[in-house]
This record gives C-alpha cells, structure tokens and sequence, in this order.
C-alpha cells in the first residue's frame, strides 16, 4: 500500500483500513498515546568526583548506539566507586529511553535500548527507565516501536536546546502510535524485526573477525614474519633501520620509488570558485578510516584542474593526511579516473620498476605506520607532519613477484570484508523498510493460531 493510497475519503479506504488522527491503519489497531502505555522512571544525579575505572556502571547518553541498543568500550564507560541507592540499579531486561544527545544531527534522542548484562548498570539521570501500565503491550515490540520513524521525528521536534538536545518525559508520553490491539500479532511483529536484527548482529560479528584475521595477517606478512609458498627458503632475517625483516628485502625510502610526492592547493587561494560539476577535488575528509568517502568531495572547474596540474590525481595513486587527524591511508582504484587534492593530502605514486604499488599501500595501512608519523607531528591544536617526513619513510621491499603475492592475499581479504559489508548493507535497508511497512499496517503478518 503506498502513500497516496492513505486517503482521509473513506470511500476509497483500503478494505479492512480506516482513518483515524494518526493516519490510516488497520481496523483492528487503535491510536495510542505513548503516555497510556507506560511511564517513565528517572535517574539518580551522581557525584562526578566518584567517577573511576573501578566499581559499577554508570549508565550515560555515549553508551546508547544509533540503530538502538547500548554499547560499552574503554572510551564511553564511566563507572562509579562511591555509595549509591540499590533502587538506583538497573534490571537485566530492563527497557531504556536516551533523553539528552550531543550527536550534531540530533539521531540518538528518544531511542531504546534494553539492559542485557550481567554487571551492575546504575540509572544516572537523562535516562528513562520504562514502567508498562498494561500487560497488552509486548515490550520487545514497544523497543521496536520505539525506533520508529513517526516516533523519532516527533521527538526531534519537540526537542529543546541547541547543542545538546534535551526531550522529556511529556515530550514522549504525547506521541501517539498506531498499536495493534492483539499481543500476539505484536510479538509476531517483533518477532520478525529481532530475526533481523540477528542476521545483522552476526554479519557484523562476522566482519569483525574477518578485520582480526586480516589485521594479523598483515603483521605477518608484510614484515617477512611469515612468508608465502615459494619465497624465502633458506633465508635468515637480518636487524635494519626497520628492524628485524628478510636478508632478501631491501628498506627503501618511498621517495626512491615514487614519482615526486606532493600535496594539493586550496583553489580559492587562486581564485577560483567551487562549481557544481567539474572536476572532483578531494578533502581531507575523503580519505577516511573506512576508505575514499566521495561524500565529502567538491569539484573544480577544468581550467582549475589544469592550473593546479601539480595535485592531479589519477587511478593507482596512494593518499595519505598529513594534516589533523595524521596518517590515514586510501588507494585509488582502477575506476577512479581523475580528480584533485588538496594541501591536507599528500600524493604517493609508485613509478619504480621494484615496487608494486598495492603492496605499498597495505605496508601504508598498518597500524604501526600510523603511530610512526604520530609520533613525529608538530603542532597541538593541527597535529601535522612535513613532505619530507613522507618521502623519507622506509619500506622493505621483497621481490616484485612477492610484493604482488602478498597484495593479491590482501586484497582478496579486503573484497571479502566488503562483501560481508554490502551484504550488511542491504539488511539494514531492509530493516528499515521492514519497519515502515510493519509498525504502520500496511503490511499484515499472517498469525498461527
């Protein structure tokens, strides 16, 4: 059923659909406000200066994730070594609402997240903790519901503030929502999305490991720890400038095997304009953890492109920041064309007849490069590092037939991750849709009975 079948003419309603002020919905669902289904319980304000690494959780807005649910890490987790109410912890089971976000867009506010673990989480205050009011309501469904596109746009309305954006519990109890009036056609819906959210949960374990596997993978090969079928019998290691590595590689500066490593210009410097379609000039920002990220791209007029032919970038170029966040690294494939830079990037291009330019790249990607060149920033507030820096770092080369070897293993590892991400993708597109179809009616589950 798509939108313009949602006519307030109940002549033309869909049969077995009526009009209510929400919008259509099915015959047997009512319009609820959320305030008739449960109530919210607040939390406790804790003393900052008890804040430790030892002692329970404290439960903050940076523990909720965006897609719902709750997460912890070294970074987000704040635990508690003073005295605390025992009402102050939380249920395994329990359902949670996030009731102030710092996120720029405003995407976390309103969302859910259930208590699933074994340690003490305490209930620190601008966290909701749900209270049902009626037994005819699946609190796995209301989770769902409660990552609903209705919900979460009306709670982004009403939200107050401007850098941080608060909600509160009258904000939320006035959402009305089309609930269907049976629990089991409730747990059925439920029980649907959460399928989903498995398969999305194991594909995303699944690439974890796959990143694991290729991160050691890596350590191994590309510094001759490890050597592939057919290289390397009979040969010793021996301690360079890079330290321990095949008596068969050779360290190499990257400018001995690149062409003349540069970075780019601003185009404003020279007097040109930023132009809708043109030329595509990358920032900082594309070259990203994650990969080139083209979303943060601009383009230049061609005129632009040929004044600044220096930072002309074509397929087989490696990328590196040089500037603010220092070192990360993105290859330009075969389908990336021609484009251009600027000064926040340095160039690589490999032109050396002993070196293959994937293999240069992987060595680049390695965590243990990343912490060399920052270790050697300068500047606090715009950490950055210098050309020079760049074109004197040192890479052991093997042969350019090991070289390859090597950069095919990795970058077979590199289509399988991306794979499982286009996979992962998919089903969170497909989750998506899932939800907009199932929490409004218009898609009916068929009930066992």
């Amino acid at each position: 059923m798509s939108d313009d079948q949602l006519t307030t003419d109940n002549e033309q309603l869909p049969e077995g659909y009526k009009q209510t002020e929400i919008g259509v919905i099915p015959e047997d669902w009512e319009p609820n406000a959320l305030g008739e289904i449960f109530q919210l319980g607040n939390g406790f304000s804790f003393k900052s200066e008890f804040f430790s690494s030892d002692g329970p959780i404290v439960l903050t807005p940076g523990n909720f994730k965006l897609e719902g649910g709750l997460y912890f890490n070294d970074k987000n987790t704040k635990r508690y070594s003073g005295s605390f109410p025992e009402s102050t912890s939380f249920q395994k089971g329990d359902l949670l609402v996030v009731m102030t976000d710092l996120t720029p867009e405003c995407n976390l506010l309103g969302k859910p997240a259930f208590v699933d673990s074994e340690e003490i989480i305490l209930h620190n205050q601008r966290i909701g903790k749900i209270h049902l009011l009626s037994e005819n309501i699946d609190k796995q469904f209301l989770y769902f519901l409660l990552l609903s596109n209705s919900y979460l746009k009306r709670i982004k309305e009403q939200a107050t503030g401007s850098t941080v954006r608060h909600t509160s519990n009258k904000s939320i109890y006035s959402v009305v929502l089309p609930i269907p009036q049976e629990l089991e056609e409730q747990r059925s819906l439920a029980q649907a999305l959460s399928d989903v959210d498995r398969l999305i949960a194991a594909l995303e374990k699944a690439i974890a490991k796959k990143r694991a596997i290729k991160t050691d993978t890596m350590q191994q090969l590309l510094t001759g720890k490890k050597r592939l079928p057919g290289f390397g019998e009979g040969k010793d290691d021996r301690q360079t400038e890079v330290g321990l590595i095949p008596e068969d590689w050779v360290p190499t500066p990257l400018e001995k095997i690149s062409a003349f490593i540069t970075k780019g210009s601003t185009p404003t410097t020279y007097g040109f304009s930023w132009v809708q379609d043109g030329i595509l000039f990358l920032r900082s920002e594309c070259v990203s953890e994650s990969g080139l990220d083209l979303s943060q791209s601009m383009f230049i007029s061609r005129r632009a492109h040929a004044v600044l032919n220096r930072s002309e970038l074509r397929s087989g170029d490696i990328l590196i920041t040089i500037t603010g966040n220092v070192g990360r690294v993105v290859y330009l494939g075969n389908d990336f064309g021609v484009g251009n830079m600027n000064q926040h990037i340095a160039r690589v291009r490999i032109i050396s007849d002993s070196a293959f330019s994937g293999f240069v790249y992987h060595f680049l990607t390695q965590s243990s490069v990343r912490r060399a060149f920052n270790v050697i920033t300068t500047g606090q507030a715009y950490p950055q590092i210098s050309l020079k820096q760049v074109r004197d770092a040192v890479i052991p080369l093997p042969s350019l037939l090991e070289q390859r070897a090597i950069a095919t293993v990795l970058s077979d590892m590199d289509g399988a991750i991306a794979a499982l991400e286009t996979r992962l993708a998919k089903t969170q597109a497909l989750k998506q849709g899932m939800m907009q179809a199932l929490l409004t009616g218009r898609v009916r589950l068929k009930i066992e009975i």
